[in-house]
């Protein structure tokens, strides 16, 4: 179900054998992401139960799901751009059948992050879900 962005960081991961390159590999690619414009970082767009500032804006295109983001903290500016490769641009309707523990925990992601980012990275995934359902 994974889209072939994601299945690029698996794959990455599988090269990275220690974790503080895969942690920076996470960093990298959120440094790498496009910021958020200013005019997108409203009380509608941010998302609550993150320990640090989190946007995310979501879009419809053709039935197709996508969203842009970002945040004041460095890993998960990469977080989001894990969780960009994971659904942007599958049709709207499959959004939330989408097992993101499962394909995240191929990353091990769970294992090192801290309890606020776990929690903060569970309500990013919630609010993906969500907005995907209120448009299908």
């Amino acid at each position: 179900m994974a889209q072939d962005a994601f299945e690029e960081i698996v794959a990455d991961f599988e090269f990275l054998e220690d974790w503080e390159d895969r942690y920076r590999h996470v960093i990298d690619m959120g440094k790498a992401m496009e910021p958020l414009d200013a005019a997108l970082k409203t009380p509608a767009t941010k998302v609550e139960g993150c320990a640090s500032q989190v946007w995310l804006h979501p879009r419809i295109e053709g039935g197709r799901f996508g969203f842009d983001g970002d945040s004041d903290a460095l890993i998960v500016r990469g977080l989001i751009a894990v969780l960009r490769a994971l659904y942007n641009g599958l049709p709207v309707n499959e959004v939330p059948k989408v097992d993101a523990g499962g394909e995240l925990a191929r990353l091990s992601l769970q294992d090192h992050l801290s309890a606020q980012r776990s929690n903060g990275l569970r309500a990013m995934i919630q609010r993906i879900r969500e907005t995907a359902t209120a448009a299908a």
